[in-house]
């Protein structure tokens, strides 16, 4: 028998329009059912009230305006922002329609940095871990110490070494030419850890997206091997392509290194993990020189080098792809939520531990357009005060705000600066599901500009045009999101600990009591 969900949705009183809040018992799988009736009537609603509705969201800004002016206060990273009501900007327009009410601006109500701490802070974000130092431990400060200093004595003996081993190999018997052989040689990897400590800039990201970054990062690495191998076309371009392939493989090298410790971590049982580590580099260690040995024996066939290569890279990327793919991890980043989300609205049901890691997906090029934005700036999710002042009343309750942006096409959540990692979830999950609102409201969009192909049909829809599909999707969320919670721990996944990888801005003043 398929698990039943209460969803709250609303009945019409009699005479006055006004809508009750009453729950209604649905098998799990009719919840699909259920989002498209809310979509249809929302937008019935909406093609209702849409003349008259911005003039109560306009009476509201001037409402907003006579009290304080201000909008809402944002904090990013310890500096806040006040966004406040810009009569001026009223009559500016963007992609041919008009702000409705008013504009607004971000001010910034610290001083700027001084020039040094600038400095200081751009450096702490490339040198020590996010939250430091309470993201670690008091130990961390001096180990890191040591470590700088015993890399710091090997990058001197480097310099030496190379050029005594280039000199041994008779490399040239004049002193000159390895002397700058070796440093052509040295500036080649410096370069490789230039590009190394900059993608480290990540940090975080290692832990959110791991097998993303994993596979991204092994297709760096073929591209570095195919940028050394173009060197033997150009040998005048040496140097900088040698730089540059070098900094790619390092950065391949860094996404390697940095994933590998969580990935392990899934496997291992109890407290084996360094040894669950020892033995994965050991089979490494013995397919790479197995793999090096077959390389020795067909080169000696003199095959060509651009097929050998194509051969190679395919097997090494189909390889890495079901490597990263074979990984079941238990937590949710962002991509295995929006299965799992998916599911559950589909469905009623919320896929498996394997299901879920077998459907996320693993490339994401960075052109690929991303319909949802956790943690975002208040300037980025709206576009006039006038929905900012209707959609706030919606979540009084809740430590987040949804909204839909039409001009960039994307749902937004911002988080209340006392959002809880289940909040974060929270507010994942109702984007989402606003999400499936707009999809659908876009699927009979569509359908009606197809049926008036023959007339003009314009339409510039903006934050306001979407209040109707934002309310019903909270009253949905309100009755299913404990619903999902449940269905996800018992399949094994981990909510407490979710990698959604939010942004750090924070609104300021708008948390519930």
């Amino acid at each position: 028998m398929a698990p039943v969900m209460g969803l709250k949705r609303p009945a019409a009183a009699a005479g006055a329009g006004a809508a009750a809040a009453q729950t209604v018992t649905l098998p799990a799988p009719a919840l699909r059912d259920a989002v498209r009736l809310a979509v249809r009537e929302a937008e019935a609603t909406a093609q209702a009230t849409a003349p008259a509705a911005r003039v109560p969201a306009a009476a509201a800004v001037r409402a907003e305006i006579a009290r304080d002016g201000v909008l809402c206060l944002e904090e990013v990273d310890g500096r806040r922002w006040s966004y406040v009501v810009d009569p001026a900007g009223a009559a500016v327009k963007a992609k041919g329609r008009t702000s409705v009410g008013a504009a607004f601006k971000a001010v910034p109500l610290q001083s700027p940095l001084p020039p040094v701490e600038e400095i200081m802070s751009f450096i702490r974000s490339y040198v020590v871990p996010e939250g430091f130092p309470h993201s670690v431990t008091p130990s961390y400060v001096p180990y890191m110490s040591w470590r700088a200093m015993k890399h710091f004595f090997g990058g001197a003996m480097g310099v030496f070494t190379t050029r005594t081993l280039l000199n041994s190999v008779g490399v040239a018997q004049s002193k000159a030419v390895p002397g700058a052989v070796a440093i052509n040689w040295i500036l080649k990897d410096g370069a490789g850890r230039v590009g190394k400590m900059l993608f480290a800039r990540q940090g975080k990201k290692f832990d959110y997206d791991l097998k993303q970054l994993r596979f991204s990062g092994d297709l760096l690495m073929e591209l570095g091997a195919g940028i050394e191998l173009a060197t033997a076309a150009f040998p005048q371009l040496f140097l900088p392509m040698a730089c540059i392939a070098n900094v790619v493989k390092n950065v391949a090298a860094v996404t390697s290194t940095s994933t590998r410790t969580p990935i392990y971590k899934a496997y291992a049982k109890g407290e084996n993990i360094g040894d669950v580590t020892a033995k994965g580099e050991s089979v490494g260690n013995i397919a790479d020189l197995l793999g090096t040995g077959l390389s020795i024996l067909i080169s000696k066939s003199n095959p060509s080098l651009v097929t050998s290569f194509a051969f190679l890279s395919c097997g090494y990327l189909l390889s890495s792809y079901h490597e990263v793919r074979s990984v079941v991890l238990n937590t949710l980043n962002r991509a295995r939520f929006t299965v799992a989300v998916d599911s559950f609205i589909k469905t009623g049901y919320v896929p498996t531990l394997k299901d879920g890691n077998s459907q996320e997906t693993i490339f994401n090029p960075p052109w690929r357009h991303e319909p949802v934005a956790i943690g975002s700036r208040f300037g980025e999710a709206f576009q006039e005060p006038a929905s900012f002042i209707a959609i706030k009343p919606m979540f009084e309750d809740e430590r987040y705000i949804v909204t839909y942006n039409p001009t960039k096409d994307k749902v937004y959540a911002l988080l209340k600066d006392q959002a809880k990692p289940d909040d974060i979830l929270k507010a994942a999950f109702h984007a989402h599901v606003l999400l499936h609102f707009i999809n659908a409201s876009h699927a009979n969009l569509n359908a009606r500009r197809r049926m008036n192909s023959n007339r003009s049909y314009q339409h510039n829809p903006v934050n306001m045009d979407f209040l109707p599909h934002i309310e019903e999707s909270c009253k949905i969320v309100m009755s299913s999101y404990g619903v999902f919670k449940k269905k996800a721990r018992e399949q094994g996944w981990i909510m407490s600990e979710s990698l959604l990888n939010p942004g750090r801005a924070r609104l300021c003043g708008v948390v519930p009591q």
